[in-house]
């Protein structure tokens, strides 16, 4: 199977699974759950689920990593509704279709990602009860990464941070936590449940890669802002600039953020190669992540 090819079949397992864990879309207070499955089922890349996957295969085991993987996806797509509330982004659109808040209102859309938050830590007792050390550890991953000083803080000093003058040590800290603290989550989540998932210094080291890998990300996303239009993105282009944002381009321009997404991407190669295992999709996926047009 080759890298497409494998990534549309995981893919389609997490889509498959997704639908198996969120409640019916008639399920009372049927609003709400439409809302969730508005947001969850909008043609997303799933691309931090199939990394918790990719970290796995470095190390196969027998642990399942879908749950976690649809665990991560739930804290995701909470925060992307949360994002484009009026209140944050106010962004009309998210994956090519209305945004939670403008497809339903503005409340039902913060129940929504509300509701996501406490599915994620269901969805990870649930699936690992059996085994108490390892469902604990991948509680405390995920909860600290969603948390005031990762994901949440992330986006407070992205809002605190609009309209002034870029810096780089403040937006340095804006992507480590608003960006980078997912990605590396999944990996570490991923990597958690393999065969050396205890190994505490390659659990390290798989988060640097992580913490490479999402700087990289964000650096392309910006570039991808500025660059192409909403049908290629699937959401609002040029928002950022429009809302006065702190990003790679406003600060160092169009030619250096992409040398700041090729070198991130190349010094996660390194380290992930520094780690052994069968690193070959992770690989492939990281390049992957650095071509993207959307």
């Amino acid at each position: 199977m080759n890298f497409l090819e494998k990534m549309k079949t995981w893919q389609d397992l997490i889509n498959q699974r997704l639908d198996q864990a969120l409640p019916a879309a008639s399920l009372q207070p049927a609003p709400l759950h439409q809302a969730m499955r508005h947001s969850m089922n909008a043609g997303g890349k799933r691309l931090r689920p199939i990394l918790v996957l990719a970290a796995h295969e470095l190390y196969p085991s027998q642990h399942d990593p879908v749950p976690a993987a649809l665990a991560l996806e739930c804290i995701h797509t909470y925060s992307l509704i949360h994002d484009d509330l009026p209140a944050m982004d106010d962004s009309d659109l998210r994956r090519g279709r209305p945004s939670c808040h403008k497809a339903f209102d503005e409340a039902t859309a913060i129940l929504a990602g509300d509701a996501f938050q406490p599915l994620a830590f269901e969805i990870l007792s649930d699936s690992y009860s059996t085994q108490p050390k390892l469902a604990l550890d991948l509680i405390k991953m995920l909860s600290v990464t969603a948390g005031s000083q990762q994901l949440v803080g992330g986006q407070m000093q992205d809002l605190l941070s609009e309209g002034k003058t870029p810096e780089e040590e403040n937006l340095s800290y804006i992507h480590t936590n608003k960006t980078s603290a997912m990605i590396r989550a999944s990996l570490q989540m991923g990597f958690r449940l393999s065969s050396a998932g205890e190994d505490e210094e390659k659990l390290t080291r798989i988060g640097e890669v992580g913490l490479s890998l999402g700087l990289a990300f964000q650096a392309v996303d910006d570039l991808l802002d500025v660059t192409q239009t909403s049908a290629q993105l699937g959401k609002d282009a040029h928002h950022d600039g429009e809302s006065g944002k702190v990003t790679w381009v406003s600060l160092k321009g169009e030619e250096e953020a992409r040398r700041l997404a090729s070198r991130h991407t190349e010094d996660a190669r390194e380290r992930l190669l520094r780690m052994g295992g069968d690193s070959a999709f992770l690989l492939e996926l990281m390049s992957y992540m650095l071509e993207r047009k959307f």
